[in-house]
């Protein structure tokens, strides 16, 4: 059986090149995230210095990922990405419970999440007000889901377009920081009362403050993966995979770098930290209300984006998954015309738009952020798997390979697990209400595991 393939033979279309892959990339992992979660990380490294260097180490475990997904993708260029990589290397079940918990949980809480930070921003932009949140928030989520049953195509052409207006929004911001006077916390429009900070004094300080500030860091670096989704839509996906993979994080990492100097330059490191919104605060500097203004549009098409990649790509897990039998045939079909999975993204977007109208999409979200990180380690530990047995059954090894293996998988593993332990010790309630989330899917597993079977 292949994965790109439909049980009525109307397989997917290879349709997407180098660029669509590389601001899938892109749009995957540039959220709301960077325009937010620095004041978090200056908060708890207390110095400009470590605030970089955490951003930075940020940028290494990322591109360890990439490299190895970029080699993932090589070996096993199937629809449906780290489902497949984990079903190819480990079995069922571990496959279905990551597509169980993406559909329940990690991927449809997102898109609510996003849509509800979207609609917060976009609503001042057009004149709403507070009333037409919800809806302007459901808005998004129908209409991309329709644009995606239309081909891949599309929705690619979206994030693309989406993608560069983020980039743009970023570009502004770092022109703003060079433009306005270093350290220019007291220019601001309604100024930030800078807090006090702690800079660590010991080098085990430091190290236990870097650690901190990581996870919200890897929260904001995350999403690379998500391409490997759609690698049956590729054309010529050995190649064009690990290309976008690599280029899209390197492009991301030089934003987010650029975007953490421009805060620190134009804030300073306490008004980073005292700020509830870096992007604005420093576009306020050079711009007024107008910079802020415009960084919020930058939010709201950085949102909306990313809204765009989470609906087209995830659909082809569900999609992969009814195809190996284990989930409702409906699923498995792909349209005659657009080679698309309308069922999966018309479930997905119905899941997604119950989260929001029943306010339960954080609830969740907190539930499984620690799952979502396990499947990130065990995906990356199938590299070792398929290379051991690629090996062992003679199958050629030409194309791209992970720089510095194992030692690149040994690390991931480890700060995957950092992420995992650190979401424990946080939030203890909330990673048993992700444990009892996950173990739920195993009696499903077997329901439909035996009714495959039969």
């Amino acid at each position: 059986m292949t994965t790109t393939s439909s049980p009525e033979g109307a397989g997917y279309a290879r349709r997407l090149g180098l660029f669509s892959a590389t601001m899938l990339v892109v749009g995957g992992i540039i959220g709301s995230g960077i325009f937010l979660n620095p004041a978090i990380v200056a908060r708890r490294t207390g110095s400009a210095a470590l605030t970089l260097g955490t951003w930075a180490l940020g940028a290494v475990i990322a591109l360890l990922g990439a490299f190895i997904f970029a080699e993932l993708g090589r070996r096993r260029p199937h629809v449906g990405g780290g489902y497949a990589y984990l079903r190819d290397a480990f079995g069922p079940l571990p496959a279905f419970l990551y597509a169980w918990a993406l559909l329940l949980a990690i991927a449809t809480g997102a898109i609510a999440a996003v849509a509800v930070t979207f609609a917060s921003y976009a609503a001042p932009l057009v004149g709403l007000g507070p009333a037409s949140a919800t809806w302007l928030a459901v808005a998004p989520v129908v209409l991309l889901s329709i644009v995606n049953v239309l081909g891949v195509e599309p929705g690619a052409a979206t994030q693309s377009v989406f993608t560069v207006l983020k980039l743009v929004a970023l570009g502004a911001l770092l022109l703003a920081a060079v433009l306005a006077p270093p350290g220019g916390l007291p220019s601001l429009p309604t100024p930030i009362a800078a807090a006090p900070l702690a800079p660590p004094t010991s080098l085990g300080a430091a190290l236990l403050a870097v650690s901190a500030a990581l996870v919200p860091v890897l929260f904001a670096y995350g999403g690379w993966q998500q391409t490997n989704f759609v690698a049956g839509e590729l054309r010529d996906p050995e190649r064009t995979l690990p290309r976008a993979l690599i280029l899209g994080v390197l492009i991301v990492v030089v934003v987010y770098l650029g975007a953490n100097a421009a805060y620190l330059r134009t804030l300073g490191v306490a008004g980073l930290a005292a700020s509830s919104a870096p992007a604005a605060d420093t576009m306020s500097i050079v711009a007024g209300v107008a910079g802020r203004r415009l960084i919020a549009a930058g939010i709201a098409a950085s949102t909306f984006g990313f809204l765009d990649l989470v609906i087209l790509v995830t659909p082809r897990v569900y999609q992969a998954m009814a195809q190996d039998g284990l989930f409702f045939a409906g699923f498995a079909r792909l349209h005659p015309r657009w080679r698309t999975p309308v069922l999966a993204l018309a479930f997905q977007g119905v899941v997604a738009v119950a989260l929001i109208l029943t306010r339960s999409y954080g609830q969740l979200l907190d539930w499984v952020v620690f799952a979502d990180w396990i499947f990130f380690g065990t995906t990356a530990l199938t590299l070792v798997v398929f290379r051991r047995r690629d090996r062992r059954t003679g199958v050629a090894d030409a194309g791209f390979r992970a720089p510095l293996y194992p030692a690149s998988v040994a690390l991931f593993v480890l700060a995957a697990a950092y992420v995992v332990l650190g979401s424990v010790v946080s939030n203890p309630g909330n990673a048993l209400r992700g444990a009892l989330l996950l173990l739920a899917g195993v009696p499903v597993f077997l329901f439909w595991r035996s009714r495959r079977e039969g």
